[in-house]
Parts: C-alpha cells; sequence; structure tokens
C-alpha cells in the first residue's frame, strides 16, 4: 500500500550544523480547547471539493499589495570578459549546436546510460533529488537548492533550459558554472562522448551531453547532494539514470503532447518514472488523474508518499512589497513568517513542494516531533532568486519578464500579475515557440491584457508573426493587436504604450511566451550583460 510520508521510508543525511533539526518533544501539546480549530485540517477539508489545478489555497488576507517589487540580484552570468575564454565557450557551444537539439528526441536511455558507464558513474557518488512535473520544476529545484545550502551542504543543480547562457544549466554552491570550468568539464568529457558516438546508432544529443558534463562536474566538486530537473518527461529522459532517494512531482497539464501522450493520465505515466524503489515521492497538486497513475506507480515500486494538501501545504499567505509572507506545513511541522521574494499563489505552492522534498530528504517526518531550524528555513527562502520567472526588469514604467509558456503556466502567471503588481493597464509582449498551444496562451491573457505585441524570438522554434497574429486577433480582437517582428521593437512599443499612460495611472508591461524570448529580453533590457 501506498505509506504517508512519516510512517517511515526516508533516508536520513547527516546535517552539517547544529540545532538545524528541532526536537520538538519537550513541548506539550496543547489541549484541543487552547488549540482551537487547526487551519491546515480546514485546507484539508476544502481540497476535497476544488479543482486540484487551478485553485489557490488563501488563508490569510492581503495586508499589502505591491505595486512593484525590488528587482532581484542578477544571477545569470555574462559573456566573459576574457576574449580568449569567451573564444572558448563559443567554440563550445557551436560544437554542442552540431547535436540533437532538445525538440528531437530518440525515447531511450541506451546512450546516456553508456556515457554513465564510460566516465565511471559519477552520478552514483552522491544523493540527488529528482525534480519532475509540467510547470514549476526550475523555481522548486531553485528553492530545494536554496534550503540545502542554507543547512551547509555543497549543491550541485542541474536545470534546463537556460535563459540567456548556457553556464546556467549546471551550478554548483548555488552559482552557474564559471565560463572556464564549464569549457574545462567539456573537454574532460569530450573523448569518453566520442568513444560512445562511434558505438551507437545515433550520436549522444546536445542534453545527454550536458547531462553528463553536469553529473561529472558534481562528482569532481564534490558535492552533498544534487538537485536535478529532468528536461522532459521522466521515464527516458536523460538524466534519468540517477537513483534519486527523492522524487519531486510538481503540477503535471498538457505540454509536449506529441512526445508525452494527450492526456494527464499519460503524461503523468512518463514523468513517475522517476520514482525509484523505497524513494520518497513529494506530489503536488495535481489534476485526480495525474495523481492516481502516480499513486500506482508508488504502490508498484513500495515508495513512500507526501501529497500537497495533505502531509503539507500552504496554510496562509499575504502578498508583501518585493514578495508574498507565507506559513507552509510541513512533514515535520508548521514554518511561519517565511518571506519567499516571488509573486504568485503558484510561487506559494512550489515553496511548499520545496520545503517538503528538503525535510523528506533529511528524514523529517519518518520520527514524530523533529523538524528543520525555521530561522534556517527562513534565511533560504528569503536568499530564493528565480530570473525569469514573474521578474521585474525596469521600472516607469514597470517591465515585469516571465517564461510562461503553456497555459495552465499561462494562468498561473495571469493571476499573480493581477495580485502582486494591481496594473491600472498592462500591455503584453508574447513571442511563443511554434510546438506550443498558443491558442491556449493567448486565452489565459486575454482578460488582463489591454493590449498585446507579437513578436518572435530569434530561434527557429520561434511561431511566424503572422501565424500568431491570425490567432490574437480572434483571441483579442483587431483593435487590440500589434505585430513587430523583431523583439527589440516589440519591447520598444510595448513601453511607449504604457507611457502614454498618465503618470500615475501605474500602466506596465509584461513580456511572455518562452523562457528564449524572455532571455533575449533580459540582454535587451540591460540584464546580464
Amino acid at each position: 500500500m501506498v505509506r504517508a510520508h512519516g510512517l517511515g521510508g526516508a533516508p536520513v543525511y547527516l546535517f552539517r550544523r547544529l540545532g538545524d533539526v528541532s526536537d520538538q518533544s519537550q513541548e506539550p501539546e496543547p489541549d484541543a480547547e487552547s488549540r482551537g480549530s487547526d487551519p491546515f485540517e480546514e485546507i484539508v477539508g476544502a481540497e476535497t471539493g476544488r479543482d486540484p489545478d487551478l485553485a489557490v489555497i488563501e488563508a490569510g488576507s492581503r495586508t499589502l499589495r505591491a505595486q512593484s517589487g525590488t528587482p532581484q540580484a542578477d544571477v545569470v552570468p555574462s559573456r566573459p570578459q576574457d576574449p580568449e575564454l569567451d573564444r572558448a565557450l563559443r567554440e563550445v557551444e557551436a560544437e554542442l549546436a552540431t547535436r540533437w537539439g532538445e525538440t528531437k528526441l530518440e525515447p531511450s536511455r541506451v546512450r546516456i546510460s553508456a556515457l554513465m558507464d564510460a566516465l565511471g558513474e559519477p552520478q552514483r557518488t552522491y544523493p540527488s533529488i529528482h525534480v519532475t512535473g509540467t510547470n514549476g520544476k526550475t523555481s522548486t529545484a531553485r528553492m530545494i537548492e536554496a534550503l540545502l545550502g542554507a543547512f551547509e551542504l555543497r549543491t550541485g543543480r542541474y536545470s534546463s533550459p537556460h535563459v540567456q547562457s548556457i553556464t546556467e544549466r549546471i551550478s554548483v554552491d548555488g552559482a552557474p558554472l564559471s565560463a572556464e570550468r564549464f569549457v574545462e568539464t567539456y573537454e574532460e568529457v569530450k573523448p569518453f562522448v566520442e568513444l560512445v558516438d562511434a558505438q551507437q546508432s545515433y550520436r549522444l544529443s546536445f542534453f545527454e551531453v550536458l547531462t553528463a558534463m553536469a553529473y561529472a562536474d558534481f562528482a569532481d566538486a564534490p558535492v552533498d547532494a544534487a538537485v536535478v530537473e529532468v528536461g522532459m518527461g521522466g521515464t527516458w529522459d536523460a538524466t534519468n539514470v540517477i537513483d534519486a532517494s527523492v522524487a519531486v512531482i510538481t503540477p503535471v497539464s498538457l505540454d509536449h503532447t506529441d512526445r508525452l501522450g494527450a492526456t494527464p493520465e499519460a503524461i503523468a505515466g512518463e514523468k513517475a518514472g522517476i520514482v525509484k524503489p523505497d524513494a520518497t515521492v513529494v506530489l503536488a497538486q495535481q489534476p485526480v488523474e495525474a495523481a492516481s497513475v502516480v499513486l500506482k506507480k508508488a504502490v508498484e515500486v513500495d515508495a513512500t508518499v507526501a501529497r500537497e494538501g495533505m502531509e503539507f501545504g500552504v496554510v496562509s499567505r499575504e502578498v508583501a512589497v518585493g514578495g508574498q509572507l507565507l506559513t507552509l506545513r510541513g512533514l515535520g511541522g508548521e514554518y511561519e513568517d517565511l518571506f519567499l521574494p516571488m509573486h504568485g499563489a503558484h510561487m506559494a505552492h512550489n515553496a511548499s513542494v520545496a520545503l517538503a522534498a528538503v525535510e523528506a530528504f533529511f528524514g523529517v517526518g519518518s520520527e514524530p516531533s523533529r523538524s528543520l531550524n525555521t530561522e534556517v528555513v527562513r534565511e533560504a527562502f528569503g536568499s530564493v532568486s528565480t530570473p525569469g520567472r514573474l521578474e521585474l526588469v525596469r521600472s516607469s514604467p514597470s517591465v515585469v519578464l516571465d517564461a510562461a509558456h503553456n497555459p495552465a503556466g499561462a494562468q498561473a502567471t495571469a493571476a499573480a500579475m493581477s495580485e502582486a503588481f494591481g496594473f491600472s493597464r498592462l500591455i503584453g509582449v508574447v513571442g511563443p515557440s511554434g510546438d506550443k498551444d498558443v491558442r491556449g496562451i493567448l486565452e489565459a491573457f486575454e482578460p488582463i491584457f489591454a493590449e498585446v505585441v507579437l513578436t518572435r524570438n530569434s530561434t527557429h522554434r520561434a511561431m511566424d508573426v503572422d501565424q500568431l497574429a491570425a490567432l490574437a486577433v480572434e483571441v483579442f480582437g483587431e483593435d487590440r493587436v500589434q505585430v513587430e517582428p523583431r523583439l527589440d521593437d516589440a519591447v520598444e512599443v510595448a513601453i511607449t504604450l504604457a507611457e502614454e499612460e498618465d503618470e500615475y495611472s501605474g500602466a506596465g508591461v509584461l513580456v511572455t511566451g518562452s523562457v528564449i524570448t524572455v532571455g533575449e529580453a533580459r540582454l535587451l533590457l540591460g540584464k546580464g550583460r
């Protein structure tokens, strides 16, 4: 049967800091009368009658509305200043570009397994947390990384895609690899890559080579724990050569349907492939049919399951300047007054998932009266930054970047924009990829955009602007649509439209539709240079 987390099964790892785990056994338990009703129990009760995909847990009242948050410190690396190093990095990028891109896949782990064998199985030299799902993977992975780092573990994080620089994908100690180390790692694995290429029917793909580089670099560091985000799916994803003790599944919705399946059940089946025997599954809120598939997989491999809204969740949240103030129920108890410098209910849910994942990693919940040190948890969440996710990069007028690229992500972003910024008039700049549900994205943003400027990014995956315009006119009407094929022109036009409003009207701009579009807009707006 499926075990609820707290009944055992999670491995315990050594803490580096004294007092990181709180033993609350000496504190008297308040009686029912003095305790009153449990807010979390009320949430659990509400869970059964709500739409698990879209509903928001909001037990707290909004006491402060942020018209514009403080931009976070830039954690995206710029091009190397040294001309020789920049040339070397460009050569590596050019060589990787000759391989299959991330949208061309052969669903097999044969090649990556052969490469790991040739490298000496570096991915087995450290424990790991594996993260899959449709939306929220990168933000959740960054939060997990911050939490582990706050407890003085040396971390490695592998995420995709990158916002601006390929080196962002591999991080050690919370920072992307330097260009120099990235080039060194590539040169170290290159002979083994060429060896495997010669033995296989197909050469290793771009993503497979990067995955090997990450695993090798984490072993060389060495790291105490790796946080690994899948590229696509789970079962046959290149990252799935690790035996993660914690498997995280963020919300599942329709995306990459040509490769993962056309229903939530099919997609969840692929993503559940990361669940290993005796692991702990941290399951975010899901459509019922998707959750059922994951729970069945857990039964098959005797995994422990922690479910958002049951074993853990968001108790309350209040909008605050620059983010939100949270109370989270974790596997080991309640954590109050956590400031998260990110906007939106979806980010609060990501935080609850990240916290439960780290608790499971440390074995919290397998014994009663144990929890993480709340002060350390506060420190970790307060330090989190996620470039390109509801990121304020300019003021007067405000310009926000968000990498929403499917309907579910766009719905979450639209709700967060309305809640956190409260712009009186919002201009959208939308540049999606052609292989996405673009109509669904546009329909999600239609209620919040006064006007939309359609554009494209510089890659071949970008949707043709004429086709995009035809869809947008159907959704928005002709009067609300403008087309500017160049992204720089589109951003300039949107800013001009926002500036046409009265000085005190609070107009803003949202650039969205694709991680690539957001990355290029970041550069245009002076971030990461």
